[in-house]
């Protein structure tokens, strides 16, 4: 709900400020506990500036009322995202903690689907809170796509980069900013990115096996991006237009006959029938 004043639009403010705060408090934890070096470190505290500054301004520009129960769950979503982004960086250099990995990551996949029952139920729906959530989703795969490709090739960036690429190219065909229709299949394709790529990242099956799991995630990625744009494509068609009627000859006297076989005609179908109807039915034309 807009505002006409800023009266309570500090303490919405504070709550993006309150994440980056637990973002980097999780950063210490994880620090004294996993011994995280400095890529570990920089990328989760660039994580949280950046994340504190993206959600202050779409919290400013949106002006909020209130942050909401809804927002509050997808923010904690993001600092647990911000954490498994840090723990990838650092895997570079030392692989992390399974239990720690596999559990952060798990617990932000369950929580996705949490906010948005909290915020049907309580009536805080709002676009600034479902773009919130697609951005911290679309992150997720991303960085879990990062740390499966170390094992299973660059193939796998596919999976984070796609909706990227979708994002950049929108830029140039405005036809692809269309909203799309709501859609069970697609919702059940994004889920399970998240869940095929945690199992491919747990490191617990042969690597062939897990190659064929994430073959399957990109493979209905490929699936429901190719639906949704074909249905952008074929929405953004400029209409068929009619085909222009067929003109009579200009010299009277064949159009006299033109007239007289037609009228013959009529009466033709008329005598056929009992009726003095046209010989091809409405239902027989095409529908528009």
């Amino acid at each position: 709900m807009a505002l006409n004043n800023t009266r309570g639009a500090w303490p919405v403010q504070q709550e993006a400020a309150a994440g980056a705060g637990l973002q980097i408090l999780l950063l210490a934890l994880l620090g004294a506990t996993t011994g995280m070096g400095p890529a570990g470190w920089l990328t989760g505290l660039a994580f949280a500036a950046t994340g504190w500054a993206v959600l202050s301004r779409a919290v400013h520009r949106s002006r909020l009322s209130s942050f909401g129960p809804a927002n509050r769950v997808t923010l904690g979503r993001a600092v647990l995202v911000g954490a498994v982004t840090a723990l990838v960086a650092d895997s570079f250099r030392s692989a992390p903690p399974a239990a720690l990995f596999v559990g952060l990551t798990a617990v932000a996949l369950v929580l996705d689907g949490v906010d948005g029952k909290v915020a049907r139920r309580t009536g805080t729906a709002s676009p600034l809170g479902a773009r919130f959530d697609m951005e911290v989703d679309a992150f997720l795969i991303l960085v879990l796509s990062v740390y499966v490709s170390t094992r299973l090739g660059a193939w796998v960036l596919l999976i984070g980069g796609m909706r990227y690429a979708f994002v950049a190219a929108a830029r140039r065909s405005p036809w692809l900013t269309a909203p799309l229709p709501p859609s069970t299949a697609r919702k059940t394709v994004a889920a399970l990115q998240g869940v095929l790529l945690l199992v491919a990242a747990a490191g617990l099956l042969p690597v062939a096996v897990d190659a064929g799991v994430v073959a399957v995630a990109l493979a209905l990625l490929t699936w429901s991006f190719g639906r949704d744009v074909r249905w952008l494509w074929r929405r953004s068609r400029p209409a068929r237009t009619a085909r222009a009627p067929r003109m009579l000859p200009t010299s009277p006297m064949p159009r006299m006959a033109r007239m007289s076989r037609m009228a013959w005609a009529a009466a033709g179908d008329g005598w056929a029938d009992g009726t003095t109807s046209s010989r091809r039915p409405a239902g027989r034309y095409p529908s528009s």
